[in-house]
């Protein structure tokens, strides 16, 4: 990937002296009323390509930077994850309920002593 882009760069160097070379010529750019600015073809070629450029070239900068940090931090999420281990809850047996005493001969129980 890294010739692919060398080679784009290369050419477009290539295309801009070519294009510089045949239009040397000076050019006047009115900006305001007052204001003119006399310049030569290719470097107002070159100016208005940077204008273009470099905005676009800061804003994928910025969102690979945002990715690459989102990317970090998920990885890092993972990795203790997989490296700590789950905790298994572990259940205790609820309390058995006292058992009533049984009647005697038919007699009716006390309350207090169902409590005790």
């Amino acid at each position: 990937m890294q010739i692919v882009r060398t080679i784009v760069w290369v050419a477009l160097l290539v295309l801009l002296l070519a294009f510089s070379f045949f239009n040397w010529r000076p050019v006047e750019v009115q900006i305001w009323d007052n204001l003119v600015l006399e310049t030569k073809i290719p470097a107002l070629v070159l100016i208005a390509f940077l204008l273009g450029l470099v905005p676009m070239w800061l804003v994928h900068r910025g969102s690979k930077w945002r990715l690459q940090r989102r990317i970090t931090t998920l990885e890092n999420a993972a990795r203790t994850q997989a490296v700590t281990p789950v905790p298994v809850p572990v259940t205790t047996p609820a309390p058995a309920e006292p058992l009533a005493p049984e009647p005697v001969d038919g007699a009716p129980v006390a309350r207090d002593d169902i409590l005790r």
